[in-house]
């Protein structure tokens, strides 16, 4: 009990920190570089899903 309130409370300070980070023009362009990488990333392993099923379904 006592390590879920240590990684709740974890959390919050990590939200808390991130949005005042965010209110910097430094920390706004940071984060605009990691949603592009991970919408990048994401669009990659769809991209990879739908094309492997697309190959299982005509080698039937």
């Amino acid at each position: 009990m006592k390590q879920l309130f240590f990684v709740a409370v974890g959390v919050v300070i990590g939200f808390a920190v991130a949005h005042q980070v965010a209110r910097t023009p430094g920390g706004a362009r940071l984060f605009a570089v990691v949603d592009a990488s991970t919408k990048a990333f994401t669009g990659a392993v769809a991209d990879g899903y739908r094309s492997r099923g697309a190959e299982l379904r005509t080698d039937v």
